[in-house]
């Protein structure tokens, strides 16, 4: 149910986000305006504009003719996307570790992480990525800098369908990510920044680990090379693709 207090085009735009990163609306799939608007109760004009935010952080595309379709998975715009996340969020921890009066944050923090540990022991594993995200957030909000997440947000697409995608293929590590965790905001409370900065690279990888990460799961890379391969053949036979904003509004 959509809050009339509240932006609906936010509103729709981070449903649309949430149901597509997790792949709930899968690569490929075509989306209509109209569908969507009846399922919101909602007009076609927020779900317009939060297609066209949609469009611009890479998540779908429109074929003339044809409609709105959810976009492949990228590996350029995902190694991209980790290479962004590294660089800013071990800023952020490092920044975190090095400021004063924090104390609601760090508590805020090790709540995050008691539920974390109490989604892992009830094998509840879509609340446990739900909570590693608002973890991520909550560490540039200890740092002061929550706008920075947000920007963030808008180069993570195809680095969160990855991680959504390794989830659904039985690939976790989620033991090993509570106590990698734990360290990181160790190190925030002792105001140590270089171990901060070192728990965060630990934690989501190197460039390079990514990379070689992928290289050990053939099966995810033949799913996300097939569903591009497929996507660029139906795209192919249609007129060629134009921006959504460029078109006279339904």
């Amino acid at each position: 149910m959509l809050d009339p207090e509240e932006s609906l085009v936010s509103q729709i735009y981070r449903i649309l986000w949430d149901a597509m990163v997790t792949l709930e609306i899968r690569p490929g799939q075509q989306v209509s305006e109209k569908e969507i608007a009846v399922a919101l109760n909602a007009s076609k004009t927020p779900v317009r504009e939060a297609l066209i935010r949609l469009e611009d952080v890479g998540l779908v595309i429109v074929v003339p003719k044809s409609g709105t379709y959810v976009t492949s998975i990228r590996i350029d715009a995902y190694i991209e996307g980790c290479f962004t996340r590294l660089q800013l969020e071990t800023g952020a921890v490092r920044r975190a570790a090095g400021r004063r009066g924090i104390d609601r944050h760090i508590a805020q923090l090790d709540l995050i992480l008691e539920q974390q540990s109490a989604a892992l022991k009830m094998e509840d594993y879509a609340q446990f990525a739900a909570l590693d995200e608002a973890l991520h957030e909550a560490f540039f909000v200890t740092a002061g800098m929550p706008g920075v997440w947000h920007f963030l947000q808008k180069t993570q697409a195809d680095v969160n369908r990855v991680r959504h995608l390794k989830r659904f293929s039985g690939i976790r590590r989620t033991a090993q990510v509570l106590h990698q965790h734990k360290a990181i905001i160790d190190a925030i409370k002792t105001g140590d920044a270089d171990v901060a900065g070192h728990a965060l690279v630990a934690h989501i990888g190197s460039l390079e680990s990514e990379i070689e990460q992928l290289a050990e799961y053939p099966e995810l890379l033949d799913f996300i090379e097939s569903q591009s391969t497929t996507q660029s053949r139906k795209f192919s036979k249609k007129r060629s693709i134009r921006p959504l904003h460029s078109q006279t509004a339904n």
